[in-house]
């Protein structure tokens, strides 16, 4: 996936709590040998150039991609797990969820408090010392100072950014107009939240109309 993930959970150091580690490792690991389109043999690369045809991949690859159409769909086009040669590419939505598997692994082994963070996209249960999680927004412009912090109460646990202060201009567009620099999205899941910043990045205002009509989350821009 191309970036750093961090996991804090309660009990560090138990042998429940170091197995359940080792699971979500290999989780993370399973998915990025899945779709990432940096690593030649990966499925997702073999499909990308034309070596594997998309309906003889696995049936979680077909999944995914059925998960990030169906996105597509409901954002009116602003989400596309296509890039503009239209060879597939689904990391809009695979690290996403990768930190919901790891949230599903952390709450079966019967861990209640927990933080996963991939890339800042951060999932949390629970409290942290009897409190609400906290996250940070990093401000675009002053590399490594916060912009703003947002409480991630319940139900709304998971948030997401998209932006172009560390990557550029990697995300297709549909609002060539007027255009966000960065878009926070706060949510009750993570996949809701990355798919929608991601979405509000490409589509602008229209989009993020569409976002805080049809769906729970709230939406900090810049």
């Amino acid at each position: 996936m191309g970036t750093v993930a961090s996991v804090h959970v309660d009990g560090a150091g138990t042998e429940s709590t170091t197995a359940v580690l080792d699971d979500v490792e290999r989780l993370f690991a399973r998915m990025d040998a899945e779709y990432s389109r940096y690593r030649p043999d990966s499925p997702a690369s073999q499909v990308a150039d034309g070596r594997l045809a998309l309906t003889r991949a696995s049936s979680e690859h077909r999944d995914m991609y059925a998960r990030a159409i169906a996105w597509r769909n409901a954002t009116g086009g602003a989400f596309e797990p296509h890039r503009a040669d239209r060879s597939v590419d689904l990391t809009g939505i695979v690290k996403a969820a990768a930190i919901e598997g790891a949230g599903a692994l952390l709450r079966s082994a019967g861990h209640a408090d927990w933080c996963v963070n991939v890339g800042g996209d951060v999932l949390v249960s629970g409290t942290v010392t009897g409190r609400d999680w906290n996250a940070g927004i990093t401000d675009p412009d002053r590399a490594g100072e916060v912009l703003r912090v947002v409480r991630l109460a319940a139900p709304r646990r998971a948030v997401a950014t998209s932006g172009t202060s560390e990557r550029g201009e990697h995300v297709w567009r549909t609002d060539q107009d007027r255009v966000y620099r960065q878009v926070t999205v706060i949510a009750d899941d993570v996949v809701t939240a990355d798919v929608l910043s991601t979405a509000i990045l490409a589509g602008g205002p229209a989009t993020l109309r569409l976002a805080v009509e049809a769906w729970a989350v709230d939406v900090v821009t810049i």
